[in-house]
């Protein structure tokens, strides 16, 4: 309850700033986005504390952010996309870990008076909803460089460490950074690209006459998804392009490197302001 308060309170301070219009879109979504990297640690930390027996006092463990915690891109409803790794040989640690994620999740979603946390979602970890809840991170650097689909690597373009083990923490950045520059068949990944795109499209038809700001053809959706094919595409030649830096600045990014058309990447990169402008208020 402490944290949900505590959550609610800073979340009203920067409601209120943005209604006075003090905060631009980036700086507000870095501010919950810093929040929630926030509350995260904190809840790790305290709930390794109830696990009986645990075997070390601070866990070889780490909270992995995708999505729009990922991209620092985080709206007032969003969930969280996490994924977990650890890094630890000891015989009890997968055991250990599963149960600490089990109950971080627990923490986070429970409706308490205080209201809940976040919601979470955990379908990017590997191998999705029939994975493990967590893996070691030899595991997941095997996945990604052996078995992951085309769209897994599309989220590793706005992935990154959010909490626990910093050395966790750089070892998946170095792995991400190497999965995001292999170099790819431009023909093959427009394919497969679009294909994920249709599949996401279906799922999410809009039977009203209102624009969906999310799904819709041209809205935020689109927009990222052409951001992380440029990154995919272009990454192996231009490393800065692997770059946690959000949608906005890599649209930017890609417009200054004549990737795309410089005045049509700031017209899409405003748009996307909009969208998120406009998701805020909703």
């Amino acid at each position: 309850d402490m944290l949900r308060e505590m959550h609610h309170a800073q979340l009203f301070r920067l409601l209120a700033q943005d209604l006075e219009g003090k905060l631009t879109v980036e700086r507000l979504a870095d501010h919950l986005s810093a929040l929630a990297d926030a509350l995260v640690a904190v809840t790790v930390q305290a709930v390794w504390q109830t696990i009986a027996n645990r075997h070390r006092d601070v866990p070889k463990f780490a909270v992995i952010a995708y999505g729009k915690l990922g991209g620092k891109e985080l709206g007032y409803a969003s969930d969280l996309d996490v994924i977990f790794l650890y890094d630890d040989d000891h015989q009890d640690a997968p055991g250990l870990y599963a149960k600490l994620a089990q109950r971080f999740i627990t923490w986070m979603t429970s409706h308490t008076p205080a209201g809940i946390l976040f919601d979470i979602d955990v379908a990017l970890r590997p191998d999705g909803a029939s994975g493990l809840l967590v893996s070691s991170i030899s595991a997941f650097e095997k996945y990604q460089a052996a078995s992951a689909w085309v769209w897994e690597h599309q989220a590793l373009t706005r992935a990154r460490f959010c909490a626990g083990d910093t050395a966790i923490g750089a070892r998946f950045e170095a792995i991400r950074e190497s999965v995001l520059r292999k170099p790819r068949d431009e023909a093959a990944l427009k394919q497969d690209v679009l294909s994920m795109r249709k599949k996401m499209h279906d799922a999410h038809l809009n039977r009203s006459t209102l624009f969906d700001l999310k799904h819709d053809a041209g809205g935020m959706i689109d927009i990222e998804f052409i951001v992380q094919f440029l990154v995919l595409n272009h990454a192996a030649q231009y490393p800065q392009l692997t770059g946690d830096i959000g949608n906005i600045a890599l649209l930017k990014l890609c417009g200054d490197l004549g990737l795309i058309d410089r005045a049509l990447a700031g017209n899409v990169a405003d748009a996307y302001r909009t969208f998120r402008k406009l998701q805020h208020q909703i």
